[in-house]
């Protein structure tokens, strides 16, 4: 489920599995303290899911590793996630290469589930260039992710004002 931020392809991903009876819901982002704005919209996110639905706050690709229906939200989050851990914003050494396998991991273990997997992500291909060198590896490397998932997925949907739109 691709589009832009503020798009509607969260509420559009939830529709999808509101019918499955097993859901897991993979929130990817952490609560981030003194943030209003940011808590506000996770609570948002949170008033929208059925008490049925499992929650896990994660980042670890095996967690995908189950049965039922998971529902990721976010791609996004989860790539900005992996960037922190592994050191790329500031250089580390190594980093580019901790990153690349936790990029894989992620990919190979969205290949491996026998779980049905409904997954949002923003599209970062259609703006600008960033201009600096952080929002370039970010759109990159999100960019990246997305078309390795994109090419394993049986359905890839793209929303834009709300308007959800089948790709394939």
């Amino acid at each position: 489920m691709l589009g832009g931020s503020r798009s509607g392809k969260s509420a559009h991903a939830e529709s999808l599995v509101a019918d499955a009876g097993d859901v897991t819901y993979l929130a990817t982002s952490p609560a981030v303290p003194g943030d209003a704005e940011w808590a506000e919209r996770v609570a948002a996110h949170q008033a929208r899911r059925p008490a049925g639905w499992t929650t896990l706050e994660t980042t670890a690709p095996s967690d995908l590793l189950r049965r039922g229906t998971v529902l990721v939200d976010s791609i996004t989050t989860w790539v900005a996630a992996l960037m922190d851990q592994t050191g790329v914003w500031t250089d580390e050494p190594g980093a580019s290469d901790r990153l690349a396998r936790r990029c894989d991991a992620l990919v190979e273990a969205w290949t491996m589930t026998p779980a049905h997997v409904v997954a949002v992500s923003d599209e970062v291909g259609l703006g600008v260039v960033p201009e600096t060198r952080a929002g370039r590896l970010f759109r990159d490397t999100l960019g990246s992710v997305n078309q390795r998932l994109a090419g394993t997925a049986d359905e890839v949907w793209f929303v834009v004002a709300g308007l959800p739109q089948r790709l394939r």
